[in-house]
């Protein structure tokens, strides 16, 4: 039993550390995309009478809100994988 229960603890201790890391490496993707959308729109904002931190903000959540729409599709489990497990 004790065996079982350090089996368990392993593999969540391993999938929260490689959580953790795949965390870190998408906000270091996400500061290197800031600095690029930022100057992509102070260039835009300066033909529009718009104030640049809303265009920013709106590019931003649409980005993200894509992002998240799509890797949840990608890693969310299969119909076949969750019957698997019952």
């Amino acid at each position: 039993m004790v065996k079982k229960v350090l089996k368990e603890f392993k593999m969540q201790f391993n999938n929260s550390v490689n959580t953790a890391i795949i965390a870190a490496f998408g906000f270091l993707v996400a500061l290197s995309w800031k600095d690029l959308i930022t100057e992509f729109v102070n260039k835009i904002s300066s033909y529009t009478p718009f104030q640049g931190q809303l265009i920013s903000t709106l590019i931003v959540t649409v980005i993200s809100v894509t992002g998240i729409f799509i890797t949840t599709k990608i890693f969310s489990p299969k119909k076949s994988d969750a019957e698997e497990k019952k």
